[in-house]
This record gives structure tokens, sequence and C-alpha cells, in this order.
């Protein structure tokens, strides 16, 4: 069965309500049937009490005491539910009755449990009757009899059940419409998420949906399809960003390689001349490689991570690792490296995250610093954070650059520093790593006398 939304929240109401209703509708059906029963019953009790009182015993017959007055009685009061009484004796022999039997008699039940009522018919009449035992002498001599009939407690009973099944559909009726109006309206921010989400395409994402007034399910749902389309337009952008950066930064040096080829085709050459341009294309080979892997890192980054603690390594340990890679470099330049440690050495950090943040400032410092220079790394432990400073004495940064420095591919001087190589992605992938872990990055540089770098992890 295909329904809308709306009335399926509808039908599944009404298919609850219909259960509860016609438990409801059958508990008073039977309550009021069992009260008007009840009723007719006491009435009777009453009346058997009474004239059981007003019968005589005498040797083997039993009659009423006073049955002209019964007789009087009769005509006198307005009876709206007669009573029938009849005294009946021990083997159902008809002993005497009231006036109002005339020609017909009740018929007692010689096994019926002593008080008890029960249904029996009078001249095609459904009747409610009670007997009781009559006792002289010890014995039981006979019975009496009453009755009355059952024909108006019937009406209201009938009309009651024709009543509760005529409202039974129409209320499940009705309850569906109203219902159905109901989770219509409830379900409205729906249609607002239904008509915002389609009008977002590739290039449309700055689009929202609004966020209803209550905060119930549907606030969440909302806000969390505004989270899931806060996360599709920053994945798009990255991946924008990449592609943007990649073609823009990959056309210069794949035209290098192009131009180098191409001259190397032109003519013989020797084989030293072969070497050095199969070298320089190879160098060019590996700046292109070195850029594609740092711009899939940058793309890769997500705000915020879970951080396990089996991906923790101590900063000591960390910063002695990336130092033996760039031994090569350090040697090189003979530079000197100043290492203060703490007790922060068992201060673990992530690994992940922290080798990327140092290796790019190592890196950094022992490039630009110049030949014979000193790098000096200091860790220290403050409360409950480490802190880390790395400092070189090299060519430092011009103070109106220092709010480039993170721009992807920004690099200072770079037509000054030519024989530096670099891309200008270390620093952007720094602060990316800083804000994954939560860690704070301070620069500070002075041009020609070199830079400090603290990092707060």
């Amino acid at each position: 069965m295909n329904l809308k939304f709306k009335n399926r929240i509808a039908l599944h109401y009404i298919l609850a309500t219909a259960i509860i209703m016609a438990i409801v509708f059958l508990a008073i059906f039977f309550v009021v049937r069992n009260t008007v029963y009840a009723n007719l019953d006491n009435d009777l009790d009453f009346e058997v009490k009474k004239h059981t009182q007003e019968i005589t015993v005498k040797n083997d017959t039993i009659y009423f005491t006073n049955k002209a007055e019964l007789e009087e009685r009769e005509h006198l009061e307005a009876q709206v539910n007669p009573v029938f009484v009849q005294i009946t004796g021990k083997e159902g022999v008809l002993l005497d009755k009231s006036p109002n039997l005339k020609e017909n008699r009740l018929f007692a039940l010689k096994n019926q449990e002593v008080g008890s009522h029960y249904n029996a018919f009078l001249a095609g009449t459904l009747i409610r009757q009670v007997q009781v035992p009559i006792i002289h002498d010890g014995k039981a001599q006979g019975y009496v009899v009453a009755a009355m009939s059952l024909t108006a407690s019937l009406i209201v009973i009938t009309k009651l059940g024709n009543a509760l099944l005529l409202l039974y559909p129409v209320v499940l009726l009705g309850l569906f419409f109203i219902s159905s109006f109901l989770a219509g309206r409830s379900i409205k921010p729906i249609k607002s998420i239904i008509a915002t989400t389609n009008v977002i395409t590739r290039n449309n994402l700055n689009e929202r949906v609004a966020l209803p007034i209550k905060k119930d399910e549907l606030y969440e749902l909302s806000a969390a399809i505004n989270e899931l389309l806060d996360r599709l337009e920053n994945t798009i952008e990255r991946e924008r960003q990449f592609t943007s950066d990649a073609s823009h930064e990959l056309r210069t040096p794949l035209s290098t390689l192009r131009g180098t080829l191409e001259v190397l085709v032109r003519k013989p050459r020797n084989q030293q001349e072969y070497e050095d341009k199969i070298n320089f294309s190879i160098s060019v080979i590996d700046f292109m490689t070195l850029t594609l892997e740092q711009l899939l890192l940058l793309a890769r980054m997500e705000n915020p991570i879970t951080i396990a603690q089996k991906n923790n390594v101590f900063l000591s340990t960390l910063i002695d690792d990336i130092l033996t890679r760039y031994k090569k470099e350090i040697t090189s330049k003979e530079l000197k490296v100043n290492l203060e440690l703490d007790d922060a050495e068992e201060s673990p950090v992530h690994r992940y995250y922290a080798n990327l943040i140092l290796d790019n400032i190592i890196e950094n410092a022992i490039k630009y610093s110049r030949d014979l220079g000193t790098v000096h790394i200091s860790l220290e432990r403050k409360e409950n954070r480490v802190i880390c400073i790395i400092e070189d004495e090299g060519i430092g940064i011009r103070k109106d650059e220092m709010g480039k420095l993170y721009d992807n591919f920004y690099r200072s001087d770079a037509l000054e520093h030519k024989h530096i190589s670099g891309n200008g992605l270390g620093l952007s992938i720094v602060k990316k790593s800083a804000e994954a872990i939560g860690a704070q990055i301070t620069i500070e540089s002075e041009l020609k006398k070199g830079t400090s770098c603290t990092i707060v992890f």
C-alpha cells in the first residue's frame, strides 16, 4: 500500500487507537451489561425475600397468606417492570402463583444453585429468574420462584451495543483525518528540507535547511543535514583547491621538464650533457612528487579527529628521529644543534600530526640557516602542556610577510632564495596538523637574524 508519510503516521496511530478503543468499548459494554443485570438481580432478591415472608405452609400445601392483598396490590401499583412470583413443590408441582402470571407458569430447576440468577422464557419473552427453597421444620418443602422481564434491559443493552458499533468506525475515520492533518502540520519542516535539498547542487552548496523553532527530532534532523552539507562543502572545496593548486603548481615544472627533454633530443649530446639533463629532470619529477604528496595530505586533513593512545610518542624520541633523517643536510651546512630537554620527554604527543609539525619546522630551520649556524631546540613542561621552541640563525622573514606564512604556496622572498628548494606548503600542513590536535603555534622572526617557532602541545 503506497501511502504518503503523513498518512502512514496517521494509519499507525489509528491502528493503535483502534485496539485501545476496542478494549474500552468492550469494557463499557460489559460494565453496563453487568450493571443492568446486577440491578435486576438485586430487585429480584428483594422481591423473593419479601414474598417468602408472605407464605403459609400447611401440611403438604404451600400458598400465599393473603393472595387477595397481592392481587389488589397488583392492580393498585403502576408496575413498569412487573414481578412474577410462583410457589412450586419439591417435585416441580405448581402450588400457587401471582395473579399476573394468568395461565402461564414459571419453571423451577431442581439442580439450580440456591439464590443464583438465570435467564428463562415466559410466553416467548425472555425473563430473569431466581428461586429460593422454602424451609419448614428444617426441610425444604418447595421453592419460591420470582422473575422479571428482560425486555427493557435488553433494549438498553442492544442500543448501547449498536451505538458503540456505529461510533467505532465513525470515530476511527474522524481520528484518521484529524491525525493525518496534524501529522501533515508536524512534518511541515520536512517539506522545507526537501525544498532546500532540491536546490542544492555541486555548484550551489551554500544553502542550508532552516532550523525549526522547537528543538525536537526534526530540529536534530535539520541540524544533522546542515552538518552533512558543511562536510560535503568542505570536501568539495578541498577537491577544488587541490585541483586548482595542482594544475597551477605542476604546470611550470611540467613545462620545464618538457622543454628540457625537447632540447635534449634536438641533437646528439655527450655523456655528461645527457646525465646533467636527466638528473635535472629527475629533480623536477621529485619536486612534482613532493608537491602532489603534500597537496593530497592537505586535502585529506579533517578536523576534529579522534586521537588514539596507541598513536602517541614521546617528543624527545620524535625529535631525535627527525634530526637523524636530516643528518646529511646538517652535516653539509656544518650546523650545530643545541638540544635542551626538561622532563618533557615523558609527555607523549600524537605521533602522526606531531611528526608533520616538527618535521616541517625543523626542516625549515635547517634549510634557511646559514652555514656554520646553530639550531636551538628546547622542550619544557608547563602545567599539563609541553612547550617546544625551535630557533635558527637564518635569513629571517620580513614583518609585512608574517601574515601570509600559512598561505598555500607562499614563500618569503622566493626570488631571492631560488637555491633553496620548497613549494610553500610546509607551514600550511603545520597549521592544519596543529588544529587537528589542538596545538598552538607562534612564529616570530627578524630579517637576517633568524626565526623562532613555539609549539605548545
